[in-house]
């Protein structure tokens, strides 16, 4: 761990038990009736497919969960399988296991590679500006004390002060480092909000790597000042509009394309998401924003949080926040998706609340699809939400009772971008919006001087233009 004033580097704990070098987790699965994808000669990608509503099946899968045990110290995430109980594993074509194993390979490699941890603790203190602080929002805490002078104390976690303004460029920078040692110098990525790609076309400018973005139409209609800067780094934006053209298409152009040119190309996946090693690796790579946290607390109340809270689509900046704490069980866990126009409009983005499981770009989890096993479009006012699936950790976490999932509506996050912009004089993504949001419902449940801490996960200048659609100030 690294000292107060240094960036921390991802270190996957090692488990004797394990045939690799392994983290804190471990991956693991079983899945019948499911769409394959395809060989690389095909060019149609099926994406998800739907889990048989088999009792016999379910109970057996409800059995592995309960298996797990109560006690997160003794979980796998993931297993040697890449597997969060049910969830996670490779759902690919036989073209990219041969690159998803040497990934992992290099992974766990350059965790206990000397040279590499102090290129990627230097890039991320003086270039990405780690470590990040952890601020006592007095104005946002007042505004949550109650009648009787009693309430939470909230800090935010920011992550909006990193270079690009958001957390996603700590995951960027780790993965290009990587694909430099593994001698691949095209990088793709896939983009909702345009901060994954923003921070994929940063970190490509900085190593002098070839850079293609793939994002959905509509997301470069709403988030057109990242499409500006995405191109002014060099990067070539591709827009995919198939679909809904939205980031799920994005995701899947993306995938197609890394299986046609595998040998040549690196995939920067920018959530928890996709499969085995992508949820460990992102996760590990975000993971020092929970080792900042708890070092950053300790030293300024000499303890743990009470509470964290965090947005979730895929997950990547809540399972950052998560990790470290995981099997710390007196400290909550809340995840907050996109509820849209409302959990009953049936136009939202909360996987986690009325999804059910099934396998989406490689990866066993929750989806929001019909009985069909087809993708339900989803909506949410923020491009980075707008996801139909989510990480399987978080769905592992979700079945394990270890974390919590909320969620909330465009307008309570539209409220909370502008109640938060003027109390605290910030200007929050609309992502990081829906978990500002979520402290409307939460404080006035907690004991007084509960400490939660928010992971502030962006700030909000991409998302100008659509609030002022919506807002009146």
């Amino acid at each position: 761990m690294a000292t107060s004033g240094t960036a921390s580097t991802f270190r996957p704990s090692v488990s004797a038990s394990s045939r690799l070098t392994h983290l804190r987790s471990s991956p693991p699965f079983k899945v019948p009736n499911f769409t394959p994808l395809p060989s690389s000669r095909s060019h149609s990608f099926s994406v998800s497919c739907t889990i048989a509503k088999d009792p016999t099946f379910l109970m057996a899968e409800a059995e592995k969960t309960k298996a797990a045990g109560s006690d997160p110290t003794l979980w796998k995430r993931p297993d040697s399988f890449g597997r969060f109980g049910k969830f996670g594993g490779k759902y690919v074509p036989e073209t990219l296991m041969h690159a998803l194993s040497e990934l992992e390979t290099a992974f766990y490699s350059l965790a206990t590679d000397d040279d590499f941890q102090r290129e990627l603790a230097g890039i991320l203190k003086d270039y990405v500006g780690r470590e990040s602080p952890l601020y006592f929002a007095e104005r946002l805490t007042e505004h949550y004390r109650r009648e009787n002078g009693e309430g939470p104390l909230i800090y935010l976690k920011r992550e909006d002060l990193n270079h690009t303004g958001a957390h996603k460029i700590n995951n960027a920078v780790a993965q290009a480092l990587l694909a430099k040692r593994l001698g691949k110098r095209r990088i793709i990525a896939e983009t909702g909000a345009g901060q994954h790609g923003v921070a994929t076309a940063t970190v490509c400018a900085r190593f002098g790597l070839q850079c293609i973005i793939y994002m959905g139409a509509q997301d470069m209609e709403r988030q057109a000042l990242n499409v500006f800067r995405m191109r002014l780094l060099g990067a070539e934006v591709r827009g995919v509009h198939s679909g809904t053209a939205t980031l799920k298409d994005a995701t899947s152009e993306a995938i197609r394309d890394w299986v046609t040119n595998v040998e040549t190309t690196h995939y920067i996946l920018g959530s928890v998401a996709g499969p085995h090693p992508y949820p460990m690796m992102v996760r590990d790579f975000h993971a020092v924003i929970g080792k900042e946290t708890r070092r950053q607390a300790m030293e300024k109340w000499g303890g743990k949080p009470d509470v964290l809270v965090a947005c979730v689509g895929g997950g990547s900046n809540a399972m950052g926040l998560f990790h470290e704490f995981v099997d710390d069980t007196e400290v909550r866990m809340i995840g907050v998706e996109a509820a849209g126009f409302g959990l009953d409009s049936g136009k939202h983005a909360a996987t986690l609340t009325k999804g059910d499981v099934g396998v989406l770009h490689g990866a066993m989890s929750y989806l929001l699809q019909d009985d069909d096993g087809q993708i339900i479009e989803p909506h949410s006012i923020s491009a980075g939400l707008d996801y139909p699936g989510v990480g399987p950790e978080h769905s592992f976490l979700k079945d394990m009772g270890r974390a919590e999932y909320y969620s909330v509506t465009d307008e309570e996050a539209l409220e909370a971008f502008k109640r938060v912009s003027r109390l605290e004089g910030i200007i929050p993504a609309l992502e990081t919006s829906h978990a500002l949001a979520h402290l409307e419902k939460l404080c006035p449940t907690l004991p007084d001087g509960a400490r939660v801490v928010l992971n502030f996960s962006g700030r909000g200048d991409k998302d100008v233009q659509t609030a002022i659609k919506y807002l009146e100030v």
